[in-house]
């Protein structure tokens, strides 16, 4: 049966139930209940809660550093083999099955729920920013993607998902270019793409097999997505982690402030870095996804409390970074 948001606001209390019980020892804080409880970074609790126990596992802290010599060995091969065979194999199919067989066999339903919530978010951004820019909507044409299931996985998601980054960035750049545009603070910002509810998705396999963080899931399948794309899709994946700062200069543009540059840790995507970092840049363009879509929706319900008040993205923004100075000079 699948969740639907009274679950997974039950599924989201369990988590932080878990990390708020925890005793404080003063003498040996607990790193990641100081993380949990830390809001610095505006990450979704259910997202930094799946997270957290994923770095905290025994995928995470053993299995993974055991795994990863057979990782970077097998990264290498994949490597010799593609300055002979740029082209061969090239199975994006193959690749969306095999990814969607090891997630249900293998992943925690931490790992599954934070992969599928990355579409979902990442939709929204790119949705955000397209309602917000001043060119016509349908100049930027991008597939939704919205997957509720691991099944959903199969249906080129992973591809697709960057094929939408550049497809939108060329797009948008062109629209902009053609009407002598430039992207612009406005008065009021249309955050309707932006959602307050939680994500639904069906319930997770969650068997004894079903052990493998995210980071740890994420290791292993970048050199499988090399060995089954061409080098030229693959290297165009690995190169688009780096385009996080371009989204995030898009939204810095719309709202006027540039607080949450802060928070994206992918960048200079015109200095491309070597593939065998894709698997810890992907992680990380997880969390800046995660990060500026929190953001987004922290501006949302400020907009939304403070409608009467006539408060700008840039006032919001101003008062964020009041409360973020008060906390670090605490």
């Amino acid at each position: 049966m699948p969740f639907n948001s009274k679950n997974w606001i039950m599924f989201d209390d369990k988590l932080g139930r878990e990390f708020e019980s925890l005793r404080h020892n003063r003498k040996d804080p607990d790193p990641w209940l100081a993380l949990f409880l830390d809001n610095s970074v505006p990450i979704d609790v259910s997202a930094k809660a799946a997270l957290l126990r994923g770095n905290d596992s025994y995928s995470r802290r053993f299995f993974l550093p055991a795994c990863r010599p057979v990782i970077f060995v097998f990264f290498i091969f994949v490597q010799i083999l593609r300055r002979f065979f740029q082209s061969w194999p090239n199975s994006p199919k193959l690749l969306h099955d095999l990814i969607h067989w090891g997630l249900k066999t293998f992943a925690t339903p931490d790992a599954n729920y934070l992969i599928l919530r990355h579409f979902q978010v990442g939709t929204e951004i790119l949705n955000f920013i397209k309602d917000n820019a001043p060119v016509d909507n349908d100049k930027i044409n991008t597939v939704p993607l919205r997957p509720t299931t691991l099944a959903d996985l199969k249906d080129n998601v992973f591809l697709q998902h960057d094929l939408n980054v550049y497809n939108f960035i060329i797009d948008l750049s062109n629209a902009l270019m053609e009407q002598d545009k430039e992207i612009q603070p406005a008065e009021s910002i249309n955050f309707d793409s932006i959602s307050n509810e939680p994500f639904e998705f069906e319930a997770f396999p969650d068997g004894p097999l079903n052990f493998v963080d995210i980071q740890t899931a994420i290791e292993f399948y970048t050199p499988v997505y090399a060995l089954l794309l061409s080098r030229h899709d693959f290297v165009r994946a690995a190169n688009s982690l780096q385009l996080d700062e371009t989204f995030a200069v898009y939204i810095a543009k719309i709202l006027g402030t540039d607080y949450h540059m802060s928070f994206v840790q992918n960048h200079h995507p015109m200095v491309p870095l070597s593939p065998f970092q894709a698997g810890f840049r992907l992680m990380m363009h997880g969390y800046d996804a995660e990060a500026l879509h929190g953001y987004l929706r922290y501006l949302k319900k400020e907009q939304e409390r403070d409608l009467s008040k006539k408060k700008t993205p840039q006032d919001m923004a101003q008062e964020q970074e009041n409360k973020a100075a008060v906390v670090s000079s605490a």
